[in-house]
């Protein structure tokens, strides 16, 4: 499987219908943009954890924007709210695969369940279920919720709960899934799924401007991850371009940004 060098992450070059068939064989997908990769030049931790994802697949765009001025074509966009979808419409009529969600404000899960569950025609999405803020600093209550998830029996679990957190909660409790074969983190996609809240128009996001619509509709949450970061990276990008950049996450290295 061809990877795409962007920074210090390295991007899985996939199209949507092959992750749906190499998915069969179970895996960790995870789905990379700009706040993902700029995460990945300060933390450490979430740069180890990110190695651990068997996908690794271009949420963004901008992200292919740039690895084209980079002279590698990723050959398509796969967010998490397109792949979550794609996939339980793929494997509507495979019995085995059973989604346990967990995300969302209380209530949301559990109304993602049905709305997909009744689209399905199938009980599909076998539990859902929405933690406390805070969870994941939780010890007894991350527990408790991986009992849920083994007692129920899903194959399969779709988080999210905002990166890093999701992320860094896969790869913590996943040992301890007895059942769960498939692993995706997919950000807000359980609250576009509950109807909760609104994607960006299709043409928004087939230009690269999804950003500047989630931007618009969660200003207060949101302006420090897409305008404080959007000039570091771009100078990284550059640094790359000219064959100056760096890994910041391997012994030694210090992020310069």
């Amino acid at each position: 499987m061809r990877i795409v060098e962007l920074l210090n992450l390295g991007i899985h070059n996939v199209t949507m219908q092959e992750l749906l068939e190499n998915l069969k064989n179970g895996g960790i997908v995870f789905t990379p943009n700009v706040d993902h990769v700029m995460k990945m030049q300060r933390n450490r931790d979430f740069y180890r954890i990110y190695q651990e994802a068997d996908y690794k697949v271009c949420d963004s765009k901008i992200l292919m924007y740039v690895c084209k001025f980079l002279g590698a074509n990723i050959r398509e966009k796969i967010s998490g709210s397109d792949l979550f979808p794609a996939f339980y419409n793929y494997y509507k009529h495979d019995d085995s695969i059973k989604i346990f969600l967990l995300g969302g404000q209380e209530g949301v899960a559990q109304t993602a369940r049905q709305n997909i569950n009744a689209h399905v025609g199938r009980n599909m999405v076998i539990a859902a279920h929405s933690p406390s803020f805070g969870f994941e600093k939780n010890e007894e209550e991350c527990q408790k919720i991986v009992d849920y998830i083994n007692a129920s029996g899903a194959t399969v679990l779709a988080i999210g709960v905002g990166a890093p957190k999701q992320e860094f909660w896969i790869a913590k409790y996943k040992d301890k899934l007895i059942n769960v074969k498939i692993f995706l983190a997919i950000g807000a996609t359980i609250d576009f799924e509950a109807g909760n809240l609104k994607r960006s128009p299709k043409w928004m996001s087939e230009i690269g401007l999804e950003w500047l619509y989630r931007l618009l509709s969660e200003p207060k949450r949101l302006w420090k991850r897409y305008l404080l970061d959007a000039i570091p990276f771009l100078y990284l990008v550059l640094k790359q371009r000219f064959h100056l950049y760096e890994n910041p996450c391997l012994p030694g290295k210090q992020y310069e940004v």
